[in-house]
């Protein structure tokens, strides 16, 4: 394990969830080895993949998708770590101050527009301290709620929370967090301010949820359609334009009667700042074998999500979303007044 990176210095600090382990790929067969512009193969340790969020939540589950298959492109190991914390920021800072190698790599969301309008002392700007790598998938939002809650469909729910604006409990997994924009999106569209519940990632969150501890909240599929499917939450709307396959008979939130609320969750790839060209171009390259492989493709498809086309698994194409949503967002969040502590 090399140490001199600052993060990997600090990483025995870190609970390592989960490592995805493969033998190296042979010089035939498509992988990794090639030789690096100091003559060193890349990679020759491991690589950390870090997720700013807490385990078993959508943006870990979305990495250890792509870890296998792009490990065996690369010819390594890959290491999922998750360090969450402050709406992904604490896991983003860190990788922003990890040594510029190529081995250590950052899974983030929406949330890497959003963070920038939230926090006055961020630590990092993701234009400048990063290195794109690619876009991933764009996952839809559903609006969920404990299975005994009391209104039947999403108007219903609309009526329910303007009338009991004291009592109702929306729950996210932080200021920054997917969850939350949805959540804050939700209440500008009916016109509500409700009391919030945040939670340090959405999978404690939606724990609660089952459990009956909150009373609804706003999630990715690839975190509720198990439980929708299996009657644990009540769902009421999927936030996209279109339905989702994996979900045919919930309605968009515009056919159940609220269309101001329309958002989806992209996820894409970072390295620090510096990384050399050619390997940020080979962890591309590996996102695009990830993304075009079949099994991938099922897994997306039963959370009710889908890899982007292979023109947008690049780091250009990431660079070009990344700077259109710090617009939009940026007006959207000071609009409404929100800042993380």
């Amino acid at each position: 394990m090399r140490t001199s990176s600052k993060y990997r210095a600090t990483a025995r600090m870190i609970a390592t969830i989960g490592v995805v382990s493969l033998i190296a790929a042979c010089s035939g067969n498509g992988g990794g080895g090639d030789a690096d512009a100091g003559g060193a193969t890349y990679p020759d340790d491991n690589i950390t993949f870090v997720v700013p969020f807490s385990a078993g939540g959508p943006t870990d589950t979305v990495t250890r998708m792509i870890a296998e298959p792009m490990a065996a492109k690369l010819g390594g190991k890959v290491v999922v770590q998750n360090v969450e914390g402050a709406g992904g920021t604490v896991g983003a800072g860190e990788v922003a101050r990890a040594e510029p190698d190529g081995y250590t790599v950052l899974m983030h969301h929406i949330g890497m527009s959003t963070a920038p309008a939230l926090y006055k002392d961020l630590g990092y700007q993701p234009l400048e301290s990063f290195e794109t790598v690619g876009l991933v998938t764009e996952v839809p939002m559903t609006v969920v709620a404990r299975k005994d809650f009391a209104p039947a469909t999403l108007k219903d729910l609309v009526t329910h929370v303007k009338a009991n604006a004291d009592k109702v409990t929306l729950a996210n997994a932080g200021i920054g967090a997917a969850s939350h924009l949805c959540g804050l999106l939700f209440q500008t569209a009916a016109g509500v301010k409700l009391q919030e519940v945040p939670y340090e990632g959405t999978g404690p969150a939606l724990t609660d949820l089952v459990g009956g501890q909150v009373d609804f909240m706003c999630d990715q599929t690839t975190n509720t359609s198990g439980q929708i499917s299996g009657g644990e939450v009540k769902a009421y709307a999927v936030t996209t334009p279109e339905r989702v396959k994996s979900l045919p008979d919930l309605p968009t939130t515009a056919e159940a009667g609220l269309p101001g609320l329309e958002v989806s969750v992209w996820h894409g790839l970072y390295v620090p700042k510096g990384t050399p060209q050619d390997v940020v171009q080979k962890l591309s390259e590996a996102l695009k074998v990830a993304l075009a492989d079949q099994k991938v493709i099922d897994q997306m498809a039963k959370l009710g999500t889908a890899p982007v086309p292979a023109e947008s698994a690049t780091p250009q194409a990431h660079r070009t979303k990344l700077e259109e949503q710090l617009g939009t967002w940026g007006k959207v969040i000071a609009d409404a007044g929100v800042e993380a502590s």
